[in-house]
């Protein structure tokens, strides 16, 4: 295969492999590389606020928002618009956890990246039940309460599964990059052939008409010539 055809291909396949699949339940999932979000709203596009075992339970087999990024921490915060028209506060999936004196993910995962509006506070004295919300309007994290607190608004997180996992389909730009590749590489061979051939005929042709001199018989004078030569040689 052709190097540039086969760079190409590769590059394909990467792209494709890299995709994901988001769950087809019937609710819009938005996709932001290896996960998939839903972000609840009611009529109208108003936001619709759930308390926490609401938004578990809204939630079920998925997840409540878990940002492990500044990229998708600040993806969270721009696409909200799309959806809801007013900016309210998200539910994190994330808990107080009193044996490390610190913040974990519902799935006991460790926060590895955080965006508290104010850091100290929210680890300087929080109650046992603390929680904490995603504020929409700037994007920082603040504490609150897991059951006294209003209402929130929630995002549902799955990881988007791998189409090679599931039911998947072949990819028509694979598959189209697959032919284009294997027709170009016929291509570039039938070319070099027809210039070999080309190349061989001509070979051959000025073989086959190489000039030879015709025989013909000394003239009467060059027979004396060598005659009186060979006399010469033999005296």
């Amino acid at each position: 295969m052709e190097p540039p055809c086969a760079l190409l291909l590769l590059a394909a396949l990467t792209w494709h492999t890299g995709r994901g699949a988001c769950p087809a339940d019937g609710r819009v999932w938005v996709p932001f590389k290896s996960s998939c979000y839903h972000f609840v709203h009611g009529e109208e596009d108003k936001a619709k606020s759930y308390t926490l075992e609401e938004a578990k339970d809204f939630c079920q087999q998925h997840g409540l928002l878990q940002i492990a990024s500044a990229e998708e921490n600040q993806f969270i915060v721009d696409y909200s618009p799309h959806v809801w028209k007013t900016n309210i506060n998200v539910w994190l999936g994330m808990f107080y956890d009193t044996d490390v004196s610190g913040f974990k993910w519902f799935d006991n995962s460790t926060v590895r990246y955080d965006n508290w509006e104010d850091k100290s506070e929210a680890l300087a004295d929080p109650i046992v039940d603390s929680c904490a919300a995603l504020h929409l309007s700037t994007g920082q994290w603040v504490a609150v309460s897991c059951s006294d607190d209003p209402e929130h608004g929630v995002v549902c997180q799955t990881a988007a599964q791998s189409e090679a996992t599931g039911k998947s389909k072949g990819s028509p730009l694979v598959s189209a990059l697959v032919i284009l590749c294997v027709v170009a590489v016929l291509g570039v061979s039938a070319v070099l052939w027809f210039l070999h051939q080309k190349n061989h005929l001509n070979s051959s042709l000025f073989t086959s008409f190489e000039y030879h001199p015709p025989f013909r018989s000394p003239r009467p004078d060059q027979t004396c010539l060598v005659e009186d030569q060979d006399a010469n040689e033999l005296s």
